[in-house]
């Protein structure tokens, strides 16, 4: 048996080598998860279906095991999508930036959201949580699956957000603990929901916050209003439709 600190540095390895896209399917809340439990021996190298073969190839590789089919009881090999959301729709509720793990839908209550797509990983977490159903999907790469459809620069972006959305979240939990061991500590401010890292703008979505004020806000809001821009020009095709 490994020792912690082994399989700690090889949970390490085995983590790097998955796509990153927090999306669940392997059966385990997140990426990490899952490469802790292969290296602790009680979860197969074939869980993940945004992986793919390539990416079962890999685990193997680091894990010594066998080279083993996609168990498709977890999903299937498919070409990477990504999510639009309909402004049309769209009622400002938040339960899909709730659901994002990489923070990659903007907006706030009652203001319409949309989606950051080089930020998705395609995990359509979001899917099922819209009670309005104005989430769609479409493919982002062609007929490309799997590590071909995704990569290494992909997954570090998608692991470093999805990381600093915990950390994010973490703070929030204590700062929600402060608050309710002290009513007046935090008297007047306007609580800020799950967007409220890098991706969080206040009501409109194009407005210019003082959070937002260095060197990265401007590309962020860039990348807001090019999302928004092509949300809208979605809608519009599709009413030519």
């Amino acid at each position: 048996m490994p020792s912690l600190s082994g399989l700690a540095g090889l949970a390490a390895q085995i983590n790097a080598a998955l796509p990153q896209t927090q999306c669940t399917r392997c059966g385990y809340p997140d990426c990490a998860a899952y490469a802790g439990a292969i290296a602790e021996g009680t979860a197969a190298i074939n869980q993940c279906p945004p992986g793919g073969a390539g990416g079962i190839a890999r685990l193997a590789q680091i894990t010594g095991n066998d080279v083993q089919p996609l168990n498709t009881a977890h999903g299937l090999e498919a070409p990477r999508t990504t999510v639009f959301i309909d402004e049309a729709w769209c009622i400002g509720c938040t339960l899909c930036i709730k659901a994002c793990p990489t923070d990659a839908i903007v907006g706030s209550n009652k203001w319409m959201h949309t989606v950051m797509e080089q930020y998705c990983t395609g995990c359509e977490l979001c899917v099922p949580v819209c009670p309005v159903d104005c989430i769609q999907i479409e493919s982002a790469s062609g007929a490309l699956t799997g590590w071909a459809a995704w990569s290494v620069a992909d997954a570090a972006q998608a692991r470093s957000r999805y990381e600093r959305r915990k950390d994010r979240l973490q703070w929030e939990a204590l700062t929600e603990d402060n608050r309710g061991a002290s009513p007046d500590a935090d008297a007047g401010c306007e609580e800020m929901g799950p967007e409220a890292d890098e991706a969080y703008v206040p009501k409109n979505p194009l407005a210019t916050a003082p959070a937002l004020q260095d060197a990265g806000a401007a590309a962020r809001r860039a990348a807001i209003a090019a999302a928004l821009e092509r949300a809208r020009q979605r809608r519009a095709f599709a009413r030519k439709r």
